[in-house]
């Protein structure tokens, strides 16, 4: 699974990444501790009815609440790629409403009950020691439905068996998409259920096994175990324990 991640990256860094023409979410602050139902940058394309496409770093709320689903008793964050899709919950956004989610890195923990160990997963260097390590671009879905009368983006994280290091400190990890796979997992046309949306499965499962042996891990400070109390902008919190 992946319930914690860390992104590092303003808002123009992002454009620069992955969008270059555009944003709308200039609230984004900095955080290294975001935890589910928080509000994330997720990148995502859209078409216009003059058959423009735009793609935009925009905010959406870590927790995938599509309009058909009234009661909502807890947060849906992550989705499995086993079943993304052919699940009634994910199909629809799968086929037709992805997602890019920036992150520098996530969480995952081991051992006992109120004695577990914090790791920080991430790609390239130990953070500190080279700037231009590149940040993840884990693979999401996103939905939309109005709320109060305006519209509430949310959006949710593709997880896959864990592979390489990050299979070292759990069994899932997130879907990741390399730069070559982009422009097809964020393209807003409709994929048609079977082979279209199967090849496109394929497509995530190689390119995430490419990600995964890029990347590492090490231990941090226990005190990110507590999402509620931890400054979310101190950057220490993803240092080597």
């Amino acid at each position: 699974m992946c319930g914690r991640f860390a992104m590092d990256k303003e808002t123009n860094d992002l454009i620069e990444e992955f969008v270059l023409d555009g944003n709308d979410f200039r609230d984004w602050s900095v955080s290294y501790s975001i935890a589910p139902t928080e509000a994330i940058p997720v990148v995502r394309e859209r078409a216009h009815r003059d058959g423009q496409i735009t793609r935009t770093v925009e905010a959406a709320a870590w927790d995938f609440h599509p309009s058909f689903i009234t009661s909502h008793t807890r947060p849906q964050f992550n989705a499995r790629i086993e079943t993304v899709a052919t699940n009634g919950m994910w199909k629809g956004a799968f086929a037709a409403h992805r997602v890019i989610v920036p992150m520098r890195g996530y969480y995952e923990w081991t051992g006992e009950k109120n004695a577990k160990t914090p790791w920080f997963i991430h790609a390239g260097a130990e953070p500190g020691t080279d700037a231009g390590a590149p940040l993840l671009a884990a693979a999401g879905l996103c939905t939309v439905r109005k709320v109060d009368g305006e519209w509430q983006l949310s959006a949710a994280i593709i997880t896959r068996e864990a592979r390489d290091a990050s299979g070292e400190v759990h069994d899932r990890m997130p879907a990741f998409v390399t730069p070559e796979l982009r422009d097809e997992w964020l393209s807003p046309a409709k994929l048609t259920p079977g082979a279209e949306t199967d090849a496109l499965v394929d497509a995530l499962l190689a390119s995430s096994e490419q990600v995964a042996g890029t990347v590492r891990t090490h231990e941090v400070d226990r005190r990110v175990n507590n999402s509620r109390a931890v400054d979310p902008a101190d950057r220490t919190l993803i240092d080597p324990a």
